[in-house]
């Protein structure tokens, strides 16, 4: 077996994916069975500048290379192999966002992710002209709303992105993005799978007054769909994302994805009638569509697969950052007096008495909001527990408030496509750091949805191993193969998992919980208004 993948990785039938997502960049390498020989990754955290959520380039590109770095180390450790070259590479990062650059190359200001809530009247303006959701965070509302607020650097826009695509761009010199990325980018017409071009036309006609030195279509960067070739490592590239200077040139990468569409591949839930959601600082809910939605909804976003169907997105930019501050909390007093917990069997505990408390959390309230909420109209967060004098308060329902108010935003959403479009859907395919705890997330994401979820035993791989298997679909399918028969024939054919069925009481207290939490988003209100 170890001989076998030598030969593999000393013949260049591997397959590498880079993730960048919220608090980790993760590198996978997969074989020709397409499953995982070696990775690395690299954590990292958002800074708030300027009230800006943002990376820098530099530690973007220090994240990249030690991901890089550290899974050609663990070839170098398992097999004895200085990896030199891979069939195929692909990049995915986190959506949306604002990255955009001037005619020299030049970044024109700080990256601004998705976290950012300030874009709440590009966004309504956008939505209405358009008669398509445009959410805060994508980045046509970004650029609108930099338009409106006169920023300096509009008028000297060469060419704007997301991150996955900045990363390809440096790596190839390719301006591409594929579908899913692109979809939230700008809306996409779901005949051609490229922008929607009356809509451009529209934003065009909007902006001519500002008398700009380009057109939307001018900037934006070309859509692929997956299994189409996006370019091929160039020299340049190769020295940027290996600094040993050992990759060798001319590698193939497949379009860059978005987060959420390696997360459909990664979970086999790209056909219609599947969906999945994943939970880890932040969380979304997708469901790939039979038929487009009846209307426009504030609460849903509209995105496609890597392969250009319909998705419709219920995200929330706030999860497990509350949870973990909490769980930090609980370390810290267990160093103070002495006893060294290990984290791991802390967050399991912790977890696990969730599911003792009582179905509705005991009467408990508490807002994971540590930025801004769009599905709850907020633009900024402040973290809250509250309760009142007859709450039943414990440990167990404090932590099972805590991991279900982090689902909560989510399933607003969520309701509108089960409960008022009467959407179908078979199960819920679920990935991330909320369901590390075996049977937990899980579970009350089951009561949450009122619908059937299931973990596979590769969730855990995540996006990158998502955006891996796009660079060996590109590279490995036959004549006019799909995506999902792909999937289906040479990934999941033989993949087990564990699937959890809501239960009554869990989902009713659920729903209990919802009337508390809806009835005390005044008091996030206040909170946001008189804590400064």
């Amino acid at each position: 077996m170890c001989l076998d993948v030598e030969n593999i990785i000393y013949s260049g039938e591997t397959t590498l994916g880079i993730e960048l997502g919220s608090t980790r960049i993760k590198a996978v390498l997969i074989g020709k069975d397409n499953i995982p020989i070696a990775s690395g990754s690299h954590d990292w955290e958002n800074s708030h500048i300027n009230n800006i959520w943002t990376y820098s380039e530099d530690e973007i590109w220090k994240g990249v290379q030690d991901s890089y770095q550290k899974m050609a180390v663990d070839v170098k450790h398992k097999y004895g192999i200085t990896l030199q070259t891979v069939g195929s590479i692909g990049f995915s990062a986190m959506m949306h966002g604002y990255m955009a650059f001037d005619k020299d190359g030049e970044l024109l200001v700080p990256f601004r992710t998705w976290r950012n809530n300030m874009t709440e009247q590009a966004s309504e303006v956008l939505t209405e002209l358009f008669n398509h959701q445009i959410p805060q965070r994508w980045s046509i509302a970004h650029l609108y709303q930099a338009i409106l607020n006169k920023e300096e650097h509009i008028s000297d826009i060469n060419f704007q992105t997301t991150l996955a695509g900045y990363i390809h761009w440096k790596l190839t010199g390719e301006k591409v993005l594929g579908v899913g990325d692109a979809s939230g980018v700008f809306p996409i017409d779901l005949n051609t799978n490229h922008y929607n071009q009356s809509m451009i036309n529209q934003f065009n006609e909007l902006v001519a007054p500002k008398k700009l030195q380009w057109k939307l279509d001018d900037i934006l960067p070309e859509v692929l769909v997956a299994g189409e070739n996006a370019g091929v490592l160039t020299e340049e590239g190769a020295k940027l994302l290996d600094v040993t200077g050992e990759l060798k040139v001319g590698i193939p990468l497949c379009p860059p994805e978005g987060d959420a569409g390696t997360g459909m591949v990664a979970t086999n839930s790209v056909a219609k009638r599947t969906g999945n959601v994943s939970a880890g600082t932040s969380v979304f809910a997708m469901v790939v569509l039979e038929k487009e939605l009846s209307r426009v909804y504030a609460e849903i976003d509209l995105v496609t697969t890597p392969t250009g169907n319909l998705v419709a997105m219920a995200h929330s930019n706030n999860c497990s950052s509350d949870i973990n501050a909490w769980v930090g909390l609980f370390d810290e007093f267990s160093k103070a007096i002495g006893m060294e917990v290990d984290v791991n069997n802390l967050y399991g505990t912790l977890y696990n008495l969730a599911l003792k408390g009582d179905p509705d959390g005991g009467g408990l309230l508490a807002y994971g909001y540590l930025s801004g909420e769009h599905i709850t109209h907020f633009e900024e967060g402040r973290p809250l527990f509250v309760r009142s004098s007859d709450s039943n308060f414990n440990l167990a329902n404090f932590m099972r408030v805590h991991l279900f108010t982090a689902l909560s935003a989510m399933k607003l959403g969520m309701d509108i496509l089960l409960k008022e479009e009467e959407v179908k859907l078979d199960e819920i395919l679920g990935h991330g750091g909320f369901f590390k705890t075996k049977g937990v997330g899980q579970s009350l994401m089951a009561a949450a949805l009122d619908t059937p979820v299931s973990i596979m035993e590769t969730a855990g791989e995540g996006g990158a191993w998502g955006i891996a298997l796009l660079a060996s679909y590109m590279v490995n399918k036959k004549d006019n193969e799909t995506l999902e028969e792909f999937l289906r024939q040479n990934v999941f054919a033989e993949q087990a998992g564990m699937t959890i069925s809501p239960d009554p009481k869990d989902a009713e207290g659920f729903e209990k919980f919802m009337e508390r939490y809806k009835k005390g988003l005044a008091i996030e209100r206040a909170a946001v208004e008189n804590l400064t």
